[in-house]
């Protein structure tokens, strides 16, 4: 089973485009896996609750008030279910049609995965600029995304998991992987689509980046 974990606080106005896509992927009619979705609702005060009622995926109540907690409690419930492979993602995201096939095809213990801007919203040319001169959207690539990064449940269990850690704690689980001498795909397949808004939910993360190139 694939479990795919996705933390959200407050995210009511993005998390149906992030649910609508995610369920096209876990359908997809190549896979041959069964998918379990879990959205893990930490310290929300608005109505995601009530969205991710109106979807077949499975919902978790933290407070955290952190991404990286809140991830962290997420893949456990789904490897306390079985899930063998854990895809995750964001709630202000859209993962492609083929997300969850794509990673499956790599045949590693863990899949970092490049995220692309869908909407600059009024992000203008001169920041455009500067973050795409600076990515590398290609295989090969070394970004970390906690809104594209999937691996396996055995080799996450050797790693030690996510660190109690409020930022980062993608970046110090890929870290965990390497040192354990794990097969990593820095892979472009795995398509992820994310939002350019600066009122991110988590400081130091993407939005935080964005805003350091205006």
């Amino acid at each position: 089973m694939i479990g795919v974990v996705i933390p959200a606080h407050n995210e009511e106005q993005s998390l149906h485009a992030c649910l609508d896509a995610l369920l096209v992927a876990a359908s997809h009619p190549a896979l041959g896996v069964p998918v379990r979705i879990l959205v893990v609702l930490d310290s929300c005060a608005d109505g995601s609750a009530s969205v991710a009622a109106n979807y077949p995926v499975d919902t978790l109540v933290v407070q955290a008030r952190s991404v990286g907690r809140a991830r962290a409690a997420g893949v456990a419930w789904q490897l306390a279910q079985g899930a063998s492979w854990i895809a995750c993602s964001d709630a202000d995201s859209q993962v492609a049609p083929d997300w969850l096939l794509r990673q499956q095809q790599l045949e590693a213990d863990m899949v970092c995965g490049t995220v692309e801007v869908a909407d600059w919203g009024e992000l203008d040319d001169g920041v455009q600029n500067r973050y795409l001169s600076a990515y590398q959207d290609h295989d090969g690539h070394r970004h970390v995304h906690g809104a594209n990064l999937s691996f396996s449940a055995e080799a996450y269990r050797r790693a030690g998991g996510f660190q109690d850690i409020v930022v980062d704690e993608d970046v110090q689980l890929v870290a965990a992987f390497e040192r354990l001498g794990a097969r990593i795909a820095w892979s472009a397949l795995p398509r992820v689509y994310t939002s350019a808004r600066l009122d991110c939910r988590a400081r130091g993360g993407f939005g935080d980046y964005l805003r350091s190139l205006l």
